[in-house]
């Protein structure tokens, strides 16, 4: 293509270009000329597409040039420039032919100076305190005493020797280090990441969740703790869930983390401190407290004990409250001795009573009834049954023709068998009612051979009749009016003469007398 050149009048017979040899050839000179510059100049609009490219403008007070920071370069920045912030790019400047612009391809920008960083840092300070990141609700209380301490730090720092030689010396705790670069480009990324791995972390689960966090770093330049002053790491401190310590740089120095944790320490070693309490000052307290528990209890025994004996003397003596209650139960006791034996006597004589009256003529007629009662009832109870065997026996024949009609072998066999078992209830119940009444008969039976004389007898008591009217002597002074008396054991009877007072040749008496003996007093 040939070389561009500018006389001073060409006319009609200048060469023709197209608009893409003008770009080219242009693209070609700026290029040529500034292949490698430095500017220094105001950020103004930054755009960042999802391409990842980054976009923005450089500005004084009287020109704007526009600047594109490629992707790869984008995530290896140290400081991600923002509107505002006086910067130095460092880069080549080129043309974009598409809209006749020109344009530079920035590979390096930094902040102009600690004066622009510090504007930077308080321009993000503000957009972040308005968010609320910082505010003092948002803080949690620490644990008094933290099972397990994540530590966010460099794995190869004085750091974290600090940091467990003095929870050695306070009160021992397990730690779990999250090892991470604590400056250079992939601080920021790596500690935002360390804090939100730590809070995800489940409890109970194969690694265990740390009951407090510490973010740890020594001392350095603002350049060297920049990584804790970005966005992304300020949102993972104010949004940890697992309360938050963060020891960045000397007690001078202050990050922007500071103010998003929980609590800030000015060095690693004091968060250190912070994070538990001393041991030693620990069991003193406790031995305090355990002496004064000790002295407090014994004073409140010995108050106890004097209120006790001031209430003791007004009381009656444990004899004087029981004296009167053991002398009612004496006279009680006295007494139901005496009632026990009247109680007895008067049982006594209603039994007397009742046994005069169980004589075996009574027995007799008692049985006489009941026999009657049976016969009656079990007349009663074949006319029943008679009853209802013959309204079946009715029905079937007035049912006969219709039966037969039917199915008469099978009407017929259902109604035997029907009638068959109506029998064999009837039988049941007959022998059912025949055995109770035996029973009880046999059981009058027994009473009556237990309550008659001849079982008296055999107890050991006698029959005495006077002699010769055979009447029964019940009295001591009838028998010796009598003229004879015979004696009837259980083996026979003794006839004595009255004059005598001797046996009659030990015969047994007559029994000629069919009078019963049973209707005299038996002894």
């Amino acid at each position: 293509m040939p070389d561009l050149i500018d006389p001073p009048n060409l006319g009609e017979n200048a060469p023709e270009f197209t608009v893409s040899e003008i770009s080219g050839v242009v693209k070609r000179l700026i290029e040529g000329e500034f292949s490698h510059v430095r500017i220094r100049g105001e950020v103004g609009r930054v755009s960042r597409p999802a391409s990842g490219h980054l976009y923005l403008d450089l500005k004084d007070d009287r020109a704007v040039l526009a600047g594109v920071i490629w992707k790869g370069v984008a995530t290896r920045l140290r400081h991600r420039p923002e509107e505002g912030m006086e910067v130095i790019a460092t880069g080549r400047l080129t043309t974009f032919a598409g809209q006749s612009r020109y344009q530079m391809v920035i590979e390096d920008i930094s902040p102009a100076g600690e004066g622009a960083l510090m504007a930077m840092l308080e321009r993000r300070k503000k957009a972040l305190a308005a968010e609320g990141l910082f505010g003092a609700e948002r803080k949690q209380p620490l644990p008094y005493l933290p099972g397990l301490i994540g530590v966010v730090t460099s794995p190869s720092g004085a750091v974290i020797r600090d940091i467990l030689h003095r929870l050695r010396d306070r009160f021992p705790r397990k730690v779990l280090v999250w090892p991470v670069p604590v400056q250079g480009e992939k601080c920021a990324a790596s500690v935002a990441a360390a804090i939100a791995g730590f809070n995800r972390l489940q409890p109970g689960g194969a690694v265990p969740r740390p009951d407090l966090l510490i973010v740890a770093r020594g001392g350095g330049s603002i350049e060297d703790l920049w990584g804790f002053n970005e966005e992304a790491v300020v949102r993972a401190a104010a949004a940890s869930t697992i309360p938050l310590i963060s020891a960045i740089g000397h007690e001078t120095d202050t990050t922007l983390i500071d103010l998003a944790a929980d609590q800030r320490a000015p060095t690693p070693t004091a968060a250190a401190e912070l994070a538990v309490p001393v041991r030693a000052d620990l069991l003193a307290h406790l031995n305090t407290l355990e002496a004064r528990r000790i002295a407090a209890q014994e004073s409140r025994l010995n108050v106890r004990r004097q209120r006790l004996k001031d209430l003791a003397r007004a009381l009656p003596r444990p004899i004087d409250l029981v004296a009167g209650a053991q002398q009612t139960l004496d006279n009680r006791a006295l007494r139901l001795q005496a009632a026990l034996r009247a109680v007895t006597h008067n049982k006594r004589q209603v039994f007397a009573r009742a046994s005069a009256g169980l004589r075996p003529n009574v027995l007799k007629q008692g049985m006489g009834q009941s026999r009657h009662r049976l016969a009656t009832l079990s007349a009663q109870l074949v006319r029943a049954l008679g009853q209802v065997v013959q309204q079946p026996r009715t029905l079937l024949k007035a049912n006969g023709a219709a039966l037969r009609a039917a199915s008469p072998a099978r009407l017929v066999a259902a109604q035997n068998e029907r009638l068959t078992r109506l029998s064999a209830q009837l039988d049941q119940a007959v022998r059912a009612g025949a055995e109770r009444r035996r029973t009880q008969l046999d059981a009058l039976e027994r009473l009556r051979q237990t309550l008659g004389y001849t079982q008296t007898l055999k107890r050991g008591f006698a029959v005495v009749r006077a002699q010769p009217d055979g009447r029964i002597i019940t009295h001591a002074k009838e028998a010796r009016r009598a003229t004879g008396l015979d004696i009837l054991f259980q083996d026979g009877a003794v006839s004595l003469n009255g004059s005598a007072g001797a046996k009659s040749g030990g015969k047994r008496a007559p029994k000629s007398d069919h009078r019963d003996p049973g209707q005299g007093q038996l002894f």
